[in-house]
């Protein structure tokens, strides 16, 4: 790798990390917060992605969902290279916390019957969009639920 970069992630090997995973990716610290960001990684980087539909609907239920079961998220956005999500939290730096966070906000991904503001007022692209993909997502993340705390690959 070469020169340190200002982005956190360019500077995360991604040939050594193993997913799915979630890890503390950085926080920031203000004059009287911090803000915590988790890198929620679904698929192996270069290996897999998920697809737009189903990652575009997900953002939607996890951003809806995320906040039913925490008062301290700030953002959850998907990654450019569709491969996970980052999670900004507010004052809060509980790895096991985050970690029930995601688990819930994927169950409730599971037993959803739509798609949160999966329409033209409240979506810049309602067209794309698919809740069984979404669902498949997160059914494939849960079943991995005992790795989420491996990042790097063992020799």
């Amino acid at each position: 790798m070469a020169e340190k970069m200002n982005v956190e992630s360019f500077n995360l090997d991604h040939t050594k990390v193993d997913a799915p995973y979630i890890r503390l990716a950085g926080k920031v610290e203000g004059t009287q917060d911090t803000i915590y960001k988790y890198d929620i990684r679904f698929c192996q980087p270069n290996k897999a992605h998920m697809d737009m539909p189903g990652l575009h609907s997900l953002e939607h239920m996890m951003a809806e969902f995320s906040r039913n079961h925490h008062d301290r998220v700030v953002d959850v956005s998907p990654m450019g290279c569709q491969t996970g999500f980052y999670l900004s939290l507010i004052n809060d730096d509980d790895y096991e916390g985050v970690l029930r966070l995601v688990e819930k906000t994927l169950e409730d991904v599971l037993q959803a019957e739509e798609v949160p503001a999966c329409n033209e007022l409240q979506c810049g692209w309602a067209a794309s969009h698919s809740l069984e993909g979404a669902q498949e997502i997160a059914r494939g993340m849960l079943e991995k639920r005992n790795e989420w705390s491996t990042i790097f690959q063992t020799a």
